[in-house]
Protein backbone atom coordinates (compact mmCIF):
# COMPACT_ATOMS: atom_id res chain seq x y z
CA UNK A 1 0.00 0.00 0.00
CA UNK A 2 1.39 3.41 -0.91
CA UNK A 3 -0.34 6.61 0.12
CA UNK A 4 0.96 10.21 0.09
CA UNK A 5 4.61 9.24 0.60
CA UNK A 6 3.79 6.47 3.08
CA UNK A 7 4.62 2.87 2.23
CA UNK A 8 3.64 -0.47 3.80
CA UNK A 9 4.61 -3.89 2.44
CA UNK A 10 3.41 -7.25 3.73
CA UNK A 11 5.54 -10.35 3.12
CA UNK A 12 3.61 -13.60 3.62
CA UNK A 13 4.91 -17.16 3.46
CA UNK A 14 2.42 -19.77 4.73
CA UNK A 15 1.99 -18.67 8.38
CA UNK A 16 4.91 -16.23 8.62
CA UNK A 17 4.10 -12.56 8.06
CA UNK A 18 6.45 -9.56 7.99
CA UNK A 19 5.05 -6.04 7.79
CA UNK A 20 7.43 -3.20 6.94
CA UNK A 21 6.98 0.45 6.10
CA UNK A 22 7.83 4.05 6.79
CA UNK A 23 4.58 5.04 8.55
CA UNK A 24 3.98 3.56 12.01
CA UNK A 25 0.25 4.33 12.00
CA UNK A 26 -0.26 2.61 8.63
CA UNK A 27 1.69 -0.41 9.88
CA UNK A 28 -0.51 -0.51 13.00
CA UNK A 29 -3.67 -0.23 10.88
CA UNK A 30 -2.44 -3.09 8.67
CA UNK A 31 -1.75 -5.28 11.73
CA UNK A 32 -5.18 -4.49 13.20
CA UNK A 33 -6.89 -5.34 9.91
CA UNK A 34 -5.00 -8.64 9.55
CA UNK A 35 -5.71 -9.53 13.19
CA UNK A 36 -9.42 -8.84 12.65
CA UNK A 37 -9.50 -11.04 9.55
CA UNK A 38 -7.10 -13.85 10.61
CA UNK A 39 -6.30 -13.55 14.37
CA UNK A 40 -2.54 -12.90 14.12
CA UNK A 41 0.12 -12.62 16.86
CA UNK A 42 2.75 -9.89 17.09
CA UNK A 43 6.05 -11.60 17.98
CA UNK A 44 8.16 -8.45 18.34
CA UNK A 45 11.02 -7.16 16.21
CA UNK A 46 12.02 -9.35 13.27
CA UNK A 47 14.96 -11.65 14.05
CA UNK A 48 14.53 -14.49 11.53
CA UNK A 49 12.41 -14.95 8.40
CA UNK A 50 12.57 -18.10 6.25
CA UNK A 51 15.93 -19.06 7.77
CA UNK A 52 17.45 -15.61 7.21
CA UNK A 53 18.80 -13.76 10.24
CA UNK A 54 17.77 -10.09 10.32
CA UNK A 55 19.65 -7.43 12.31
CA UNK A 56 18.70 -3.76 12.45
CA UNK A 57 21.46 -1.14 12.33
CA UNK A 58 21.49 2.65 12.17
CA UNK A 59 21.89 2.34 8.38
CA UNK A 60 19.10 -0.17 7.81
CA UNK A 61 18.80 -3.96 7.91
CA UNK A 62 21.51 -6.59 7.59
CA UNK A 63 20.51 -10.02 6.31
CA UNK A 64 22.65 -13.11 6.81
Amino acid sequence: CKQQGSFVATLICVDDVVIVGNDASMIQNTKMYLDKMFSIKHLGPLKYFLGIEVAQTLNGLVLS
